[in-house]
């Protein structure tokens, strides 16, 4: 590579390592894999960059990259990962709390959604993209969009460990996207 995109491939990576990071933590639910995902996803980048430069949002294109990287961590070992326990109990329950509790069991919530159902939510309702722009980076039409996201959010909204630490379903939407809105 030429000084001049190297540059500016370094610059990128420096702006948006960390919302890479946490878009790939949201996807695998483990810290190191996460960071060796956003990794392997650079490297990719970093060998076609002048293809990915020229693109018109090279983010979204590096974006695609991250979940392609992390559909074939799948395709390769077809294991199934606990994250963690439950968190240990408390004295006390505020609204600070609460929010802690929801964002520690959304992760194990996450992780038992299908590995494309997870995708979707995460860059549906965390990276916030529209359903046009998640179709894009995922290579599907809205309308699986659409589909996966009811599903992945109707498995999220029933599944125990959101149900107990939101109080029930009424709330578990709203508090789930408020969850991975931060």
């Amino acid at each position: 590579m030429q000084v001049e995109p190297e540059d500016r491939f370094q610059e990128f990576v420096r702006a948006r390592w960390s919302h890479l990071v946490r878009t790939a933590y949201l996807l695998t639910g483990d810290a190191h894999h996460a960071e060796d995902l956003t990794q392997t996803a650079l490297a990719k980048a970093y060998r076609s960059w002048r293809r990915v430069a020229r693109s018109d949002n090279p983010e979204a294109y590096v974006r695609r990259m991250l979940v392609s990287c992390n559909s074939d961590r799948f395709r390769k070992r077809r294991v199934r990962e606990a994250l963690t326990a439950a968190p240990p109990e408390r004295a006390g329950r505020d609204e600070a709390y609460a929010w802690a509790d929801a964002r520690s069991a959304l992760l194990p919530a996450l992780a038992e959604l299908p590995p494309r159902q997870r995708a979707v939510v995460v860059l549906r309702y965390w990276e916030d993209l529209s359903e046009a722009e998640v179709a894009d980076t995922l290579g599907c039409s809205p309308g699986t969009v659409k589909s996966q996201a009811s599903k992945g959010l109707a498995k999220l909204r029933a599944h125990p460990g959101l149900a107990r630490v939101l109080g029930g379903t009424e709330h578990s939407h709203a508090a789930t996207r408020g969850a991975t809105d931060e």
